[in-house]
């Protein structure tokens, strides 16, 4: 996988994602980091690391496994080759907390409003 090599692109909305990803672990972040270029660069992204979040319209998690912490990053596509990152979390129950849905769902109803008034490109 090289430098040149990507399909889409990871783009991070706000300092919600960054101020999650400040908190890590430098492993963690090694992780994160190198789960993400492989969301940029394969042709087609196994469930393992990108799942649709269910009774979601449009949502998904980037699924990072590291040292047996499951971080999940949730992000919706913006057109086909552009995925926004909404958030992270440290995921603690099977299913993805309620609450982690609706800040994503609130983040992402923040973007389109933006991009609707041209703020974001």
């Amino acid at each position: 996988m090289g430098e040149n090599a990507k399909i889409r692109e990871v783009r991070f909305y706000g300092s919600y994602f960054q101020d999650f990803f400040e908190r890590l672990s430098f492993k963690a972040k090694s992780k994160v980091i190198w789960t993400l270029r492989l969301v940029e660069e394969l042709p087609r992204i196994p469930e393992t690391y990108l799942k649709h979040l269910e009774s979601t319209h449009g949502l998904y998690e980037i699924r990072v496994q590291t040292s047996g912490i499951a971080i999940r990053l949730c992000c919706f596509f913006d057109q086909r080759q552009i995925i926004i990152v909404t958030h992270g979390f440290i995921k603690k129950t099977q299913k993805t907390p309620r609450r982690e849905i609706e800040k994503a769902i609130e983040i992402k109803r923040r973007y389109e409003i933006e991009k609707k008034i041209n703020r974001i490109p």
